[in-house]
């Protein structure tokens, strides 16, 4: 089946950014959200990465005014689930609760034609489970997408015991067609990334607690002696450590494995609202954004 138009279930970092991306390969795209204060905040958003973009070089992956004019006209926000009626994909990016994805799944299930694909970006949810909302569990896949999506270039294509070949194909095909590098997983715990990535983001927790080293050297030592873009720690408090820690809870659960559980200082970091970047203070004070300060725990 051909993918022309794309719904966006949420508007927030990650749905806003997907929807972005859809745009801009050229995919007529509806964002739904329960409220219009929620959409404006997430065109908002999409507005100044745009601008970003613009700001390129095209050569350097910048984009032309024409171009930023053709994505805002093929973005359209709504609050009305009917509105996704004719879409041929339909990617879920609401909060990680799974109640919640069931609930609008299943909502959505008599209202988007029957042929569309339903895709969740779910980074740690079972994606078997999501589809049990569904009357076309042949036709659910996970697409998880990473932040920021507009920059970063992987999407994990998750097939179920009960997701059709079709389907899995197209939805690899279209991981490409937005300019992504599609992996294929099933569906298992953690898929490919946080199944290896969080045991070490964890690992780094325990080993700063037991004095291996200071916040600042272990993330340099990751940085300057395994090559990675980033250290433990300042990735934890991109990602968020309320995240991280959610994720732990849903891992453990599945494996029971001490690599998996969360350490006493992320839980209590957690319980205190020391959430990472986006509450100001994580592993590092951002009081001053350009110059995070490593905390003292």
């Amino acid at each position: 089946m051909g993918i022309q138009k794309v719904g966006v279930l949420g508007c927030g970092l990650m749905g806003s950014g997907i929807a972005q991306v859809c745009a801009t390969a050229g995919f007529d795209v509806t964002v739904l959200e329960v409220e219009q204060k929620f959409l404006d905040a997430g065109f908002a958003g999409i507005e100044k990465s745009l601008a970003r973009f613009a700001e390129r070089p095209v050569e350097k992956g910048g984009i032309t005014a024409a171009q930023r004019d053709g994505i805002r006209e093929r973005l359209k926000g709504t609050t009305n689930k009917a509105d996704l009626a004719n879409c041929d994909i339909v990617i879920e990016a609401i909060i990680e609760n799974v109640e919640e994805k069931k609930r609008m799944y299943a909502s959505l299930d008599g209202i988007v034609k029957k042929d569309a694909i339903l895709a969740s970006n779910t980074s740690s949810i079972s994606v078997t489970e999501l589809l049990t909302a569904v009357t076309r569990p042949e036709r659910f896949i996970g697409l998880h997408f990473f932040n920021p999506v507009p920059l970063m270039k992987l999407v994990e294509v998750v097939r179920t015991i009960a997701t059709s070949d079709e389907v899995y194909e197209t939805a690899y095909e279209f991981g490409k067609k937005l300019g992504k590098v599609p992996v294929r997983t099933s569906d298992k715990t953690g898929f490919i990334v946080n199944r290896l990535l969080v045991p070490y983001l964890l690992d780094a927790i325990r080993a700063y607690e037991e004095g291996v080293g200071s916040i600042e050297d272990i993330d340099n030592a990751m940085k300057l002696g395994c090559g990675y873009p980033m250290g433990p720690f300042t990735l934890l408090d991109f990602v968020g450590l309320d995240t991280t820690y959610y994720i732990t809870h849903v891992m453990y659960d599945e494996f029971k494995e001490r690599r998996f559980a969360s350490p006493p200082l992320l839980k209590r970091m957690v319980m205190a609202g020391w959430y990472g970047r986006k509450s100001g203070r994580g592993f590092y004070d951002y009081a001053d954004p350009g110059k995070p300060r490593a905390n003292k725990l």
